[in-house]
């Protein structure tokens, strides 16, 4: 058994961090929410425990191996489960629909997520989590990151969080964009330098602390960078609803604009901590059915019905916005579905609460409508 603490004080640097070139006519417009966050923090000390227990691996039926740990950030790998419905793929000239089905459900026991981690921290607010997660949606359209870019840095944040304990509300920021910064190394091919993250943040964080801290994060989470997010569930199961006999499920087929719409529920469900409630396919599947016809959906995915159910009063929010628009993007063309895009997030996470508010306490029908029992 091995114990390891490691220690991040990231007060003010001496040096303050230097403004990218030429960033400032563009990321300037993107809302950085100093303000729930604390101004002036001299001090933020992030203490992390190491592995307590060593993973044991052992033998199960039908030649399964199965890697069990207590801990938070421990993978559990499962290359069988009984449990897990028939592959919906279609035949792959490139590899067995059973196996590749197999490999992605079995990421979403390997990485796990839990809204959970909140008990852990009692000066985090689910809000603030809704408010950091809406920033890092704004930086992503500034840099034009790619959606997938975005939910891994979602993942690697609620995954982290799951691990620590008692997170100081003025260390979020840090985590958030250090979390983009290392999905944005995963998945982009030219990803923003580490001076733009730094800048982005109006002086917050410092390039010495996002250094320190993707230490950190890479170490808490062991490494496991390529989950199956929301959104690659939501594109494999539109387009497998799209596609049309004999077609390559590797060729994009889906309409671009449906998409979009799509792709807009599904920011605005995450930014709640209950979507932490579903896996990630569930959730997917759950965004198709409030567009598509639930016998589609239940083709290609188990359709649990209470995430329907929860998701209702968001996809009300969303049609009340109106319909989303695809954006244009200098030197971005054919790809531009695919590039994380803002709205007014926050906004429309008020009215739902409202919508559920009402729904729970329904307005009395005025005296001209009552009913008289005489």
């Amino acid at each position: 058994m091995l114990n390891s603490v490691y220690c991040l004080c990231s007060g003010r640097l001496q040096k303050r961090s230097e403004n990218a070139p030429g960033q400032k006519g563009k990321v300037n417009k993107v809302r950085t929410h100093k303000t729930h966050y604390s101004e002036g923090y001299h001090m933020n000390q992030l203490v992390i425990e190491s592995v307590t227990k060593p993973c044991i691996i052992t033998e199960v039926p039908e030649k399964e191996v199965r890697i069990d740990c207590d801990e938070p950030g421990c993978p559990v790998l499962i290359a069988r489960d009984s449990s897990v419905q028939p592959s919906p793929l279609p035949h792959l000239g490139w590899g067995f629909s059973e196996d590749v089905w197999m490999k992605m459900v079995s990421k979403e026991q390997n990485y796990r997520h839990s809204k959970s981690f909140m008990q852990k921290h009692p000066r985090i607010q689910p809000r603030m989590r809704s408010i950091l997660l809406d920033w890092l949606i704004e930086v992503s359209e500034a840099y034009t990151l790619h959606r997938q870019t975005f939910y891994l840095a979602q993942d690697y944040f609620d995954r982290f969080m799951l691990t620590q304990n008692n997170i100081e509300k003025g260390v979020l920021q840090l985590i958030g964009i250090t979390c983009l910064f290392i999905a944005s190394k995963m998945e982009e091919a030219c990803p923003p330098k580490l001076s733009q993250m730094a800048y982005v943040t109006a002086g917050t964080c410092y390039e010495d602390e996002i250094l320190q801290m993707e230490l950190i994060i890479l170490k808490e989470l062991r490494w496991n960078l390529c989950p199956e997010t929301a959104v690659s569930w939501l594109k494999l199961y539109f387009q497998m609803a799209s596609m049309s006999a004999n077609s390559d499920l590797l060729e994009p087929q889906f309409p671009q604009d449906a998409y979009v719409q799509m792709t807009r529920l599904l920011d605005l469900c995450i930014l709640n901590i209950n979507s932490l409630d579903f896996q990630y396919r569930v959730l997917a599947a759950s965004v198709l059915c409030h567009f598509l016809q639930q016998e589609t959906v239940e083709k290609i995915s188990d359709v649990i019905q209470p995430c329907v159910n929860w998701m209702a009063p968001f996809a009300e929010s969303v049609s009340q916005f109106g319909r989303a628009t695809l954006r244009d993007f200098v030197r971005i063309k054919d790809d531009r579905h695919n590039i994380q895009t803002h709205t007014d997030y926050m906004t429309m996470l008020v009215s739902i609460y409202f919508l559920e508010v009402n729904r729970q306490f329904p307005t009395p029908p005025s005296s001209t409508e009552k009913t008289c029992n005489h």
